[in-house]
């Protein structure tokens, strides 16, 4: 393991797959500060260019957009009070209140810090897990594919925000969508309406594109005429040694944190990093002082979520399961440069997966360096104006749509997921779980497909095999706990009133 991992180094810079992550961090970086830009879009967006590059160029391009993307939301969060992703969310909490006392340069440093270690150790804890996970996966069958796809379904219940019943209706359309196209088992066509370029199902990208990049520019064509907030002045960028080891206990713990919540297939970086900002509350001594500017509430969860980012690649890569959005997309990366995700691709790619590996690892280091000398100029790119924005945004969701296969069908279907996505936002209906559904609807039925033919027809295989019944066992797990806290968030209010009344 140690020697394929030096070999990617080595490839890593002899392909000249550094530089694409330096550009790849790079633009993340830009992308994340910008309000509104995620890496899912960057990524989606991204792509349809890749296709023929060498996969290891490319998927390095990919990982340091990721990254980057990840960490540059920290920096309008801080300025702005604008998270620029979902991820840096929890980080607004204290990142804007520090900055507000004249220190933003201290916020943003804490912020590179944690991000760059945080995604650190989570890289190098997918360098030596997913090997192991890959070894487990070797012998999944049908019956275990369609079981991990069932259970990757019941983490909507974990991403349907704040009404279940909207988070299952959308993984129920999710799959409904990914059932357009040619019967995986049968060969007959269903739901193409008599429309060619529907015979194959909708095409991934467009509507990832669509529901991320489209969506997002509707929005801001609504938003046109709003000012824009002032922009906090940057002090020193630095961070002292006291400090330092003050902040180190909850990067390593949050990091711990927000690689196993990216392992868990459906959860993602905003989920790992309000986790890791609410234990290291719990576990702080100046806890209560948590919300007006303490320097523990920006690392944690940027520790969180930058550690995510690798967690999330690790049931990509093994099992085929995004572990996010962000995965989701590149997920369809893979498939688009000849990469089958899944246990075999440590067999017959070693190469390229090492070679990803050596990119998540030094891409860290580049957001460390990139981080500290860049502040300044990051934050001055967050001056353009809302219009410009908003405009580039559209373009290049309808240059990304099209490029891919040179199909205007395709344009179409980006504009149409680009309304839906938008439409869906403003009635408060979560789209991960649509995403999931997107994505894992097409695992689940080709090889129920499968798994009932090898089994003639007998439902018993499922309940048969070891592999099986931990699936069953993760899946009542999940289930019941859900139905647990539903119950217990539902007394929660009815206790409160009660206890009122008395009063």
């Amino acid at each position: 393991m140690i020697s394929y991992l030096f070999t990617g180094f080595g490839n890593l810079i002899q392909s000249g797959s550094i530089l694409a992550l330096f550009i790849g961090v790079f633009l993340g970086i830009v992308i994340g500060a910008l309000p509104g830009l995620t890496a899912t879009m960057g990524i989606a967006l991204l792509i349809p260019f890749t296709y023929g590059m060498d996969p290891a160029f490319a998927l390095s391009l990919m990982v340091g957009i990721f990254a980057g993307g990840i960490y540059g939301g920290s920096i309008s969060a801080i300025l702005l009070r604008t998270p620029g992703t979902p991820a840096a969310g929890a980080t607004v909490l204290d990142g804007y209140p520090l900055a507000q006392k004249g220190q933003a340069g201290k916020a943003l440093a804490v912020s590179t810090i944690a991000s760059a270690l945080g995604g650190l150790i989570g890289a190098l804890i997918l360098t030596f897990l997913a090997p192991q996970i890959a070894k487990i996966a070797v012998l999944f069958g049908p019956p275990e594919y369609v079981l991990l796809g069932v259970y990757g379904l019941s983490m909507i219940s974990y991403v349907a925000g704040k009404s279940m019943s909207k988070g299952i209706f959308m993984g129920l359309l999710g799959i409904l969508i990914s059932t357009i196209g040619i019967d995986p088992i049968s060969g007959f066509p269903r739901f193409t309406f008599g429309q060619l370029n529907l015979l194959n199902g909708l095409s991934l990208l467009p509507v990832l594109i669509g529901l991320f990049a489209a969506a997002q520019a509707f929005e801001g064509v609504e938003k046109f005429n709003e000012p824009q907030s002032p922009q906090a002045k940057i002090t020193r960028i630095g961070l002292s040694g006291k400090e330092f080891f003050r902040i180190l206990p909850h990067i390593v713990k949050s990091a711990f944190i927000g690689t196993f919540v990216g392992a868990v297939p459906g959860t993602g970086t905003d989920i790992a990093a309000f986790l890791s900002y609410g234990e290291a509350k719990r576990s702080s001594k100046n806890g209560s002082e948590f919300g007006t500017g303490v320097i523990e509430g920006v690392a944690a969860p940027e520790s969180g979520n930058n550690a995510c980012v690798n967690g999330a690649m690790i049931p990509m890569f093994t099992l085929g399961i995004p572990g996010e959005a962000a995965t989701a997309v590149m997920l369809g990366g893979l498939m688009l440069l000849g990469l089958q995700p899944g246990p075999l691709l440590f067999r017959d790619n070693p190469q390229v997966i090492y070679t990803v590996f050596a990119s998540t690892i030094t891409s860290n280091i580049l957001i460390l360096v990139l981080g500290l000398f860049g502040a300044r100029f990051f934050a001055k790119v967050l001056q353009l104006p809302a219009k410009l924005i908003t405009t580039l945004i559209f373009v290049l969701a309808i240059i990304g749509s099209y490029a891919m296969r040179n199909n205007a069908f395709d344009v179409s279907v980006t504009i149409i997921a680009g309304f839906v996505g938008f439409i869906l936002a403003k009635a408060d209906y979560p789209v991960p779980p649509l995403l999931l559904g997107l994505i894992l609807g097409p695992l689940v039925e080709a090889n129920l497909g499968r798994t009932v033919i090898i089994s003639e027809g007998n439902y018993s295989i499922f309940f048969t095999r070891p592999l099986c019944w931990l699936f069953w066992a993760l899946i009542l797990y999940t289930v019941i706990s859900n139905i647990s806290k539903s119950r217990k968030a539902s007394k929660q209010p009815s206790q409160e009133a009660h206890n009122g009344s008395k009063a």
